[in-house]
């Protein structure tokens, strides 16, 4: 759980999940959170060898993001959280 808790770790992976992000795409993707806590989620993530980091030589220099296969595996584990917050969800919204 230290690899992947916090608030932005789970979203970050997920929006991964759908392909290659550069960090500005991350950014907008995910309201509210700021550009240094994305930098040290992403930085943690990649240490943990969760996240890939290639940067291309181009000016303004350009930066993509994607999961790697580590990181695929924790992807049927956030589908059942995501399952279970919706059903949590729609059962609070019930009573």
């Amino acid at each position: 759980m230290d690899i992947i808790g916090g608030k932005w770790k789970l979203l970050i992976l997920w929006h991964l999940n759908k392909g290659t992000l550069r960090f500005a795409e991350l950014r907008r993707l995910l309201p509210g959170i700021s550009k240094k806590v994305l930098t040290e989620a992403l930085r943690e993530l990649e240490d943990h060898q969760i996240v890939s980091r290639k940067i291309y030589p181009d000016i303004p220099p350009k930066v993509e993001y994607s999961i790697t296969d580590l990181g695929k595996n924790l992807i049927p584990a956030l589908k059942i959280l995501a399952e279970w917050g919706e059903e949590r969800s729609e059962s609070n919204k019930k009573k």
